[in-house]
């Protein structure tokens, strides 16, 4: 194949190598298995960097999900709390998994409910955001609990608008009916 993608047909090694040079390309083998070789005339170092450059293009277009963690105590504050939790809600935003931990000390690990608690406390403040991947469980000294960001759905087209009436045209006869207020009912005693 030329430089402008015509098929110049079959050729023998040594006249493909010279039409090439008579361009000042390179002759490069695409298909290397396919009976006879397909090779083709371009610049070798031009097509290398737009290949880079696309492959660096994708790369930057993924976003990398990573996990977060977020450790709680069963005596936290309410203050300490919320600040927290919307920290959690902020990593959720951005796409990323969230590991809650609520750290045990001393007795307080013989009371996993207070652990719990919490968990389920930060699971209803980020409902809308997220859901639970895994849900609470005791590990050791620690209760862990994953929650993972709700894929956002692109909302739909907006419907189009009915057309504008032109100037001129006769206005709707008569004044809009609405309907009139309910009766009120008697409240039972």
């Amino acid at each position: 194949m030329d430089p402008d993608g015509e098929q110049l047909g079959i050729k023998p090694l040594p006249e493909a190598l010279q039409i090439a040079r008579g361009f000042d390309l390179d002759l490069v083998e695409v298909a290397p298995t396919a009976n006879p070789p397909v090779c083709r005339i371009m610049d070798y170092g031009k097509f290398k960097f737009d290949e880079a450059q696309r492959a660096k293009e994708s790369r930057r277009k993924t976003t990398q999900v990573g996990v977060k963690e977020m450790k709680y105590r069963p005596k936290i504050g309410p203050g300490d709390f919320d600040t927290k939790t919307r920290q959690v809600a902020k990593f959720l935003e951005e796409g990323h998994k969230v590991k809650i931990t609520i750290m045990f000390r001393g007795r307080e690990v013989f009371h996993p409910e207070l652990g719990k608690k919490i968990l389920d406390r930060v699971a209803e403040v980020v409902l809308e955001t997220a859901k639970v991947d895994s849900e609470p469980r005791l590990d050791g000294r620690n209760m862990v609990m994953v929650l993972s960001p709700i894929k956002k759905q692109k909302p739909a087209a907006k419907p189009t608008e009915a057309p504008v009436a032109e100037v001129g045209a006769a206005a709707p006869a008569g004044p809009e009916v609405t309907d009139p207020a309910p009766a009120e009912t008697e409240k039972e005693a």
